[in-house]
């Protein structure tokens, strides 16, 4: 029987799943680690902490195998994190990750300024890229940043660390902002924009590259041989497109955890001067194009939090709560914008709000209505896709939300179409490990994938809630499109 390993290394825990080649998971084990807050807008983390979990992510997911069996590590990484690191690769500065709104000023004076970049890049200019943290080190003379030798993400910390290489896969540097997506390389331009050089950064490779010899204390740390394969990968984003099997035209990957996303693989970068979507290298010849949210299932938590009374209520009793709501939650709305927003608008500044509330609300319209929210603005996203030429034929859940039979009810209805549900929600990890075992020359190509991910259950949508739906998400993008105005003059008060 021979494993490998989908090592990912997400926002809040290192996970490290051992999957069987048939995509059937045979141990997995997750460590979390800290983010730190310490000003406001500021989200930090101790890369070492993050290295520490990850190795022994590694070390407890295989005790109970075979590890000689082992063929292989795949890696997912979460995107925009910046490090500054020394030639020894010793972190000068914390990891300062996609949630960091510390740059919004340069952010905002760069899309004023130089819009040309995102054609060229394909990231939006928001604070969660490392550009707009790099212009935030330079206008504030960072120190870290005045003393780096490298400027790097979380997975190219580790693999420096571990390896000793200097190598960055596609998809983690087209998310930096530096990226030039249509030549995958860097772009100069940008580069001098951001006063960094070629030579601060690691070379972009496809995330077939593989690496043997890691470092003895390391691989013991990690328990593994050191000889183990360790292939680069990707991004989280287009590694759970690709382990959920949403690979083709009209194959959409909606994924809620945290956060959330919809993304769709394209055979060419697909932008517009309307900034409203990514669109990240993958491969040579594959970009991955789509929108995020910064409000997935932290909403659902502040409900949670916000109903609270002589005890928490569990989350389960929560949703089925909502489950006895109507759809619509009697004519409520909920922006779900606790914490600002990226895709569609882009807005660090913008608010959560009801529209519609009266009287005859209660808890389980309060808690129908932030779901609903959710997915409206997943929706809203997915809007800006057909724009661009996608369409949304066939569409694959993964994330937490996607254990509520609710929830997932709701994105059908709203979609009007039949959504799949895996039996593993780790589709991430399983999008790592089939790279490494394509590039080992395990299996064929990565669209084989298809046949080696097991399937759970599906949601067929119903047509009368879809109809009330479709009424309601006009009143949404009306409200949300001229609301942001306003929330910028409060954010600014």
């Amino acid at each position: 029987m021979k494993y490998v390993i989908g090592l990912d290394i997400g926002t809040t825990s290192a996970k490290s799943v051992v999957f069987y080649e048939n995509g059937r998971v045979a141990a997995e084990y997750e460590v979390a680690y800290s983010l730190s807050h310490p000003e406001v807008g500021y989200a930090e983390q101790d890369p070492l902490h993050i290295e520490q979990a990850a190795l022994e992510a590694m070390n407890l997911s295989t005790q109970t195998l075979d590890r000689e069996a082992i063929l292989g590590v795949g890696i997912s990484a979460a995107m925009h994190s910046m490090i500054c690191m020394d030639k020894e690769g010793a972190p000068l500065s914390p990891s300062i990750i996609w949630a960091d709104a510390r740059s919004a000023k340069e952010a905002s004076q760069m899309k004023e300024k130089h819009p040309d970049v995102y054609m060229r890049t394909g990231t939006p200019l928001h604070p969660m890229s490392p550009l707009s943290k790099l212009l935030w080190m330079k206008n504030n003379h960072y120190e870290p940043w005045k003393q780096a030798d490298y400027f790097v993400s979380v997975k190219e910390f580790l693999l420096y660390r571990w390896f000793g290489e200097k190598v960055v896969d596609y998809s983690i540097a087209a998310a930096t902002g530096l990226f030039h997506i249509h030549d995958h390389n860097w772009d100069e331009e940008t580069l001098q924009l951001a006063g960094v050089s070629k030579n601060q950064l690691f070379t972009p490779v496809e995330p077939t590259y593989a690496m043997k010899g890691m470092d003895a204390l390391t691989a013991e740390k990690a328990g593994l041989k050191r000889s183990t394969p360790f292939v680069i990968g990707g991004s989280d984003g287009p590694l759970a497109n690709l382990g959920i099997g949403a690979i083709e035209p009209g194959e959409t990957a909606i994924t809620i955890g945290t956060s959330g996303a919809i993304r769709q693989f394209s055979n060419q970068p697909l932008l517009d001067e309307k900034q409203e979507v990514f669109s990240y290298s993958f491969t040579n010849d594959l970009w991955i194009t789509g929108g995020p949210s910064n409000n997935g299932g932290l909403v659902l938590k502040w409900v949670q939090q916000l109903l609270l009374e002589e005890r928490e209520i569990p989350m389960e009793e929560l949703t089925e709560m909502a489950g006895r709501v109507e759809a619509g939650a009697g004519n409520l709305l909920f922006l779900p914008y606790l914490n600002g927003e990226r895709a569609p608008f882009w807005k660090a500044e913008a608010k959560g709000s009801f529209i519609g509330l009266t009287p005859s609300h209660g808890k389980g319209q309060i808690t129908r209505a932030a779901m609903e929210g959710v997915l409206f603005s997943i929706l809203h996203i997915a809007s800006a896709l057909e724009r661009l030429g996608n369409s949304h034929d066939k569409i694959f859940a993964s994330g937490g939300f996607a254990r509520s039979e609710v929830w997932v009810q709701m994105l059908a209805d709203l979609f009007n179409k039949r959504i799949d549900i895996p039996v593993s929600h780790q589709s991430s990890a399983w999008g790592a490990a089939w790279v490494a075992l394509y590039s080992l020359g395990k299996v064929e190509d990565l669209k084989s994938i298809k046949s080696s991910i097991p399937m759970n259950q599906h949601y067929e949508p119903n047509v009368e809630n879809h109809k009330k739906y479709q009424s309601l998400f006009e009143v949404y993008q009306s409200v949300s499109n001229k609301l942001q105005p306003d929330f910028e003059k409060l954010h600014h008060m």
